[in-house]
């Protein structure tokens, strides 16, 4: 079998009638910062929970390098676990906190010193030690579980929503400094979260989940540029998604009518065929605004009429929604700049986007 730092086989784990992991398989390269994302209730952290040894598989199989862990106890698993509550010991100090692991293990103290030291430079906490955890901020605090989960070298650095206590300006801080941790040591981090932004900045891949099942694994970019399915189209950031039917095949683009007065040009997708129903996902910095007088394009063939009906200042863009002749809403993202003007609640326009960008996805 190849040597991959965590494979999951056919994994499934049911609770009562419930199938809360359906039937999943993933591979998860040596040193990979792998997110497990999805909404509540999709699976993801029960799947961690199975590859910590936390929870038993209802059927299925675990591998961590090459051997078989399916039903192996946590503590002899090559892997460690970073909760959301810290789960800090608060009679002990930093020090004794992060030493707890090698303790256990009866390391020589020598030994255990230099490693909470080395710990304490990783996170940043030099001459933190003799503090006790209620001196500490939530992140200083996320940071100490941190070091206490690293010092016994896991193979697998598994996190539950780790940063989900902690304040937006402080939770994003604290994205990048994870990040730079794991691509210090060059560890493999298996990451949970429902937070798609937090997905996107960290991950060398993100493992999207719905209803127990993975529903696409791909790089940020890949599952945000290219989704599968409306899901995930929907789940990842923004979408315009307009509903139409597969009326011709033209070269390799499909022409798919939305309403009578409005076709969509997209690329022809695999699979798909004239006839079917389908989705056009469109991407709201995609689309351009232009004043009727400006003009659009003459080469896009994605082009259309419509009427402002809100204009949102979101500080670096403006969101604007535009309603079109049906009455379908279409959101666009205009870059904000100083003392131009932008364009007004009821005011007539156009819109368009290349090509390029429609996504056709089944409906």
């Amino acid at each position: 079998m190849e040597k991959t730092t965590v494979r999951l086989e056919d994994l499934c784990k049911r609770f009562g009638d419930v199938l809360a992991v359906d039937h999943v398989d993933l591979v998860i390269q040596p040193g990979e910062f792998v997110t497990l994302l999805g909404p509540s209730g999709c699976g993801k952290t029960t799947t961690l929970r199975m590859i910590a040894g936390l929870e038993v598989p209802t059927s299925g199989a675990i591998y961590l390098d090459g051997q078989d862990y399916t039903y192996t106890s946590p503590e002899k698993r090559p892997v460690n676990m970073v909760f959301q509550a810290y789960a800090l010991f608060p009679h002990l100090t930093i020090a004794e906190n992060i030493s707890f692991g090698p303790r256990i293990k009866k390391l020589p103290a020598d030994q255990i010193k230099m490693g909470v030291e080395e710990m304490l430079r990783l996170v940043q906490l030099e001459g933190y030690g003799p503090r006790r955890p209620d001196q500490l901020s939530g992140g200083q605090a996320q940071r100490v579980a941190l070091a206490r989960a690293l010092i016994n070298h896991p193979k697998v650095l598994l996190l539950d929503e780790p940063l989900g206590a902690l304040d937006l300006k402080l939770r994003k801080a604290m994205q990048l400094e994870l990040r730079g941790i794991q691509q210090r040591l060059g560890m493999t981090f298996v990451y949970v979260t429902h937070d798609q932004e937090e997905a996107m900045v960290m991950s060398d891949r993100i493992v999207l989940m719905n209803k127990g099942k993975i529903v696409q694994i791909g790089t940020p970019s890949e599952i945000y540029n290219h989704p599968a399915n409306e899901f995930v189209s929907r789940f990842i950031g923004e979408a315009n998604l307009l509903k139409g039917t597969i009326k011709q095949l033209s070269g390799e683009c499909f022409q798919i009518e939305v309403d009578k007065d409005i076709v969509v040009t997209a690329p022809a997708k695999p699979g798909m065929a004239v006839g079917e129903l389908s989705i056009t996902s469109v991407r709201p910095e995609q689309v351009t605004v232009y004043s009727s007088a400006e003009g659009a394009p003459q080469d896009w063939p994605n082009v259309f009429g419509g009427t402002v009906k809100s204009a949102i200042f979101l500080g670096p863009i403006i969101r604007y929604h535009v309603s079109l002749a049906n009455g379908q809403i279409v959101i666009a993202d205009k870059t904000a700049t100083k003392g131009q003007g932008g364009f007004q609640i009821d005011e007539e326009v156009l819109l368009g986007w290349e090509t390029e960008n429609s996504v056709v996805l089944p409906a």
